[in-house]
């Protein structure tokens, strides 16, 4: 099978990303920090945009003024609505956005925004959707957990899950062999192979400071962490006979004047 091909596009900057097509998209926001430069950039480069319950609190406080919250409405916020406040889902309500309450204790916020996209793309017959989470890699470790897990299920039933923090992004390789694209203007110098949710792992690699020729890794023995992406190189080549976490550091985006 030939190689997986993966990239960051949507993490460009909204000059570079406007002549693209980010139709494929979609954001979750989470309820954790982030600054408002990532969202800027993430919510012009997907095209369906979801609040996880407490995530709408974290959109409304981004912005200062009703006029500059009128330009990012959410065309949902769903989950258990144990964290939004009531201020805030009375604003977004008061605009016309959709807030669903769902108690079912067996799912997370972040499950019932992704059963809401999967029920959008069969209801509109949608091509899958790429999902991008603003959050979910920090904070909480009890919550952060339940996040990794998920992911790592989800690669058997989506084609493209990315979760996105103001330090890192990160997501699933499925066994295989993956090619990477590196945006240098967006990726900062470390990066990582995680060995989350397994036993074990051969990973083979090539475009890396520090590359890997049939290494066993797992959390009893190497973890490649701390690795770094080699200036110039565009590509990162990576063979894994089980699934694990790439990570790649971010750098600082610009502020929005």
């Amino acid at each position: 099978m030939p190689a997986t091909a993966w990239n960051v596009n949507f993490l460009r900057s909204p000059q570079i990303t406007a002549t693209n097509d980010h139709s494929t998209h979609a954001l979750i926001i989470l309820n954790q920090p982030f600054s408002f430069p990532l969202l800027h950039r993430l919510w012009h480069s997907t095209q369906w945009h979801c609040c996880a319950d407490g995530g709408a609190n974290r959109l409304f406080d981004s912005f200062s003024d009703n006029q500059d919250r009128l330009k990012f409405l959410p065309g949902l916020i769903k989950g258990d609505l144990d964290s939004i406040r009531p201020d805030v889902r009375q604003f977004y309500e008061d605009q016309g956005v959709p807030v669903v309450p769902d108690e079912d204790q067996d799912s997370t916020d972040l499950m019932k925004c992704v059963s809401a996209l999967e029920e959008k793309e069969r209801a509109e017959d949608l091509a899958q959707l790429h999902i991008v989470l603003l959050g979910g890699l920090s904070g909480r470790l009890d919550q952060t957990i339940p996040t990794l897990a998920y992911l790592h299920k989800l690669r058997k039933t989506r084609q493209r899950v990315f979760a996105v923090t103001d330090e890192n992004v990160a997501w699933v390789l499925d066994a295989g062999e993956h090619e990477i694209e590196v945006d240098h203007g967006v990726l900062g110098q470390t990066c990582g192979l995680l060995p989350v949710g397994i036993d074990s792992t051969i990973l083979s690699t090539s475009g890396l400071k520090w590359n890997l020729t049939d290494c066993p890794s797992s959390f009893d023995g190497l973890v490649s962490t701390s690795n770094h992406l080699v200036p110039g190189e565009r590509v990162v080549w990576i063979k894994t006979s089980q699934p694990i976490w790439w990570t790649a550091e971010l750098r600082e985006f610009p502020k929005i004047c």
